[in-house]
């Protein structure tokens, strides 16, 4: 990890590197120190400018989150550097290839159970003991679970979420506050591959939607 600075505040953004995960970096940067994490080192320095034009710092995590090893070794750095976080942002997401379920491919259905489902509930009890129970941890809702040709993507999309809807109930009273946005349609990557003939200038900005959900949560 490449350290640029500090702060009183610590947010750590999974999936970092486009998109929302990239927006919701730069906003929290503002009040936070980053820990971003993506595997492309050349959007994350990308990114890591960006914060730095507004002010803010980052530290900058290649790292695949679906390495066990990668993750523990991430959240033992920054338990024995900071000692806590202060808010977790799971953006990360592998977008399969629309197809029919039985054209499936498997090396897809297996990346994405890897990336949406596996990471979650790999970086769940890791992260945990860093938020403590007054940190918050964000996820995002996209209920495409049963849609045609969302096979892949809808089935573990809809797992990683069971998974946080879990950990929410369970920590309602305890902490830490799990929070489940559902975030306005996006010119991202993602939806791209979704909607490739989709009119992009009527979506809803990332930038836009990163600052209305934090706004929402009270950060």
């Amino acid at each position: 990890m490449t350290d640029t600075s500090s702060s009183s505040k610590l947010a750590l953004v999974t999936g970092a590197s486009r998109g929302l995960g990239a927006a919701m970096a730069e906003a929290l940067a503002l009040d936070y120190h980053v820990v971003a994490v993506a595997r492309t080192t050349g959007a994350l320095e990308e990114l890591d400018d960006r914060i730095k034009a507004r002010g803010g710092s980052a530290t900058l995590a290649p790292m695949d989150i679906t390495d066990p090893a990668a993750m523990a070794t991430l959240c033992r750095g920054i338990h024995d550097r900071w000692g806590r976080l202060d808010l977790w942002v799971h953006a990360a997401i592998h977008a399969a290839p629309l197809a029919p379920a039985n054209f499936v491919d498997t090396k897809d259905w297996q990346k994405s159970i890897a990336v949406n489902a596996s990471a979650t509930a790999l970086l769940i009890p890791y992260v945990s003991p860093l938020l403590g129970t007054d940190g918050r941890a964000l996820f995002f809702d996209d209920p495409r679970a049963g849609e045609k040709f969302f096979g892949a993507y809808g089935a573990t999309k809809a797992a990683q979420i069971a998974l946080a809807r879990s950990w929410q109930t369970e920590t309602e009273r305890t902490g830490p506050r799990v929070v489940i946005a559902s975030p306005a349609p996006m010119p991202t990557a993602t939806r791209a591959r979704f909607f490739p003939g989709e009119d992009r200038d009527s979506l809803t900005s990332c930038a836009k939607e990163a600052s209305r959900i934090l706004a929402d949560m009270g950060v």
